[in-house]
């Protein structure tokens, strides 16, 4: 069909490939409690004095009591449970968030002691109860109808870190059925995960939304029931977020360090990709970091990797027999490596054989060229293949492009050749791949699979 005869939905360039836009996440609040101060106030707590907390909002927020948006918070904790709360409570800022002891509970109230001297300042503070279960569904109502965060594409379009302040808190962006709906989201961060269960309700709620039924959910890890249920929820997630700083309210420090270590190494072992928080944390406000977390970082990454030994890992862990794909992958990881390729390109429509490939850490990069459907509701054609793409851009070492949706996934061996020519141009543009290189290629031919090797020249 000629490209003239094409009318696409998505406003998309036409060309033979195309790089994929930025990538737009979406972090859902999940069932975070909170201090209301309608006053705003700045609100000075005390060591060693009381202080109450009330589900009662009507009620204005002092030194002596504080309004929470939970009206069972009395139910869910008892003498002695530790209570902490503070606007930038997950920072560790002993000066903005305050240590509370539970001492008595009097019908919905609860009396705490406080355990340092803080000042809370803003409309809003955190509130964490450690280790406790709090009644509230994972995806809230607020969640599907109000306040989205974390919006990456915003600043690549020129607008202000102010002008985006002030649409959050004019509560422009409504909601993952609208606002998360009308942007195409390719990832929902899912805050406060605690079962698989989160994870198959979210999934549920986004298939009834068109296109967001593509959208990748990642699980973050912020208390210690996520914690728990961390392999059931890796099996349910597509990726993972370990909230380091909610962490460390539930456990210390060197536990915390452990469940990362142990958290990273499964997700790497399912070929799922795993977010870390709070790396470089003072580049929030600063264009560089700190000394001392560049030195971390560094040392971090100067580990001696051995990349032969994490691919017998890999295989091991996987296990046999390997499915087709999983099979195809590794051979072509294997194959990159023994003939020192270049690069590898990967052709692929639903994502997964790209994933899969850089699951197994090739020391050079990968190409994904991922193939659109084309799909005709006789009044527009639309095409598959941007969610796809740029949902690549999260894993390790993908390097996602866009063919061209005239070339659908079903084309003929000659047409994927030309496309695997302009891959080709486009690697030698970007400096990855030079005259006389080998190049390792994984795509489908028929019903076949295969993987090939093809030695360039000047």
């Amino acid at each position: 069909m000629a490209s003239n005869h094409l009318l696409l939905e998505e406003p998309i360039r036409m060309a033979s490939i195309l790089e994929p836009s930025k990538p737009l996440m979406l972090d859902t609040v999940g069932p975070e409690l909170q201090v209301v101060n309608k006053t705003e106030q700045p609100i000075s707590l005390e060591e060693d004095s009381e202080v109450i907390l009330t589900p009662d909002q009507d009620k204005e927020a002092t030194s002596h009591l504080l309004p929470i948006n939970f009206t069972g918070l009395s139910k869910a904790v008892k003498t002695g449970d530790t209570i902490f709360i503070g606007q930038y409570l997950f920072t560790g800022s002993e000066t903005t968030s305050v240590w509370l002891e539970v001492i008595e509970v009097k019908e919905k109230d609860v009396v705490c002691m406080i355990k340092n001297s803080a000042t809370l300042a803003g409309p809003l503070y955190t509130l964490h109860v450690s280790q406790i279960r709090i009644e509230l569904p994972t995806l809230t109502e607020k969640d599907k109808e109000v306040c989205v965060s974390n919006i990456s594409r915003l600043t690549d379009d020129g607008m202000t870190n102010e002008a985006i302040v002030e649409i959050i808190e004019g509560q422009s962006f409504r909601v993952i059925s609208t606002w998360g709906a009308r942007n195409n989201i390719d990832f929902l961060s899912l805050s406060y995960t605690r079962h698989a269960q989160d994870i198959r309700h979210a999934r549920e709620f986004l298939s009834k939304l068109g296109d967001l039924s593509q959208t990748q959910i990642f699980a973050k890890i912020e208390n210690v029931e996520g914690l728990i249920h961390f392999d059931e929820i890796l099996q349910e997630a597509d990726g993972i977020i370990l909230s380091r700083g909610n962490l460390g309210i539930d456990l210390p420090p060197e536990k915390v360090f452990l469940f990362q270590k142990e958290a990273v190494h499964k997700c790497n072992m399912a070929g799922k990709p795993a977010v870390v928080t709070r790396v470089v944390d003072s580049m929030t406000d600063n264009l560089r970091p700190t000394r001392a977390e560049a030195t971390d970082v560094a040392n971090a990454a100067e580990k001696v990797y051995n990349q032969d030994l994490y691919f017998k890992k890999t295989v091991k862990y996987v296990g046999e027999p390997m499915s087709h794909l999983e099979s195809i992958a590794s051979s072509a990881v294997r194959a990159a490596i023994k003939v020192k390729a270049s690069v590898i390109i990967c052709f692929t429509s639903s994502g997964r054989a790209a994933r899969l490939i850089a699951k197994y850490r090739p020391t050079m990069p990968v190409i994904s060229v991922v193939i659109p459907r084309l799909k005709s509701n006789q009044l527009h054609w639309t095409f598959s293949g941007a969610f796809v793409a740029r949902q690549s851009l999260i894993v390790r070492g993908l390097f996602p492009m866009l063919a061209d949706p005239r070339h659908p996934a079903d084309s003929t061996s000659a047409t994927n050749e030309s496309v695997l020519k302009v891959a080709l141009d486009h690697g030698k543009a970007s400096g990855v791949i030079k005259p006389h290189d080998r190049v390792v290629v994984c795509q489908k031919v028929g019903d076949a699979s295969v993987v090939k090797i093809i030695e360039l020249e000047d």
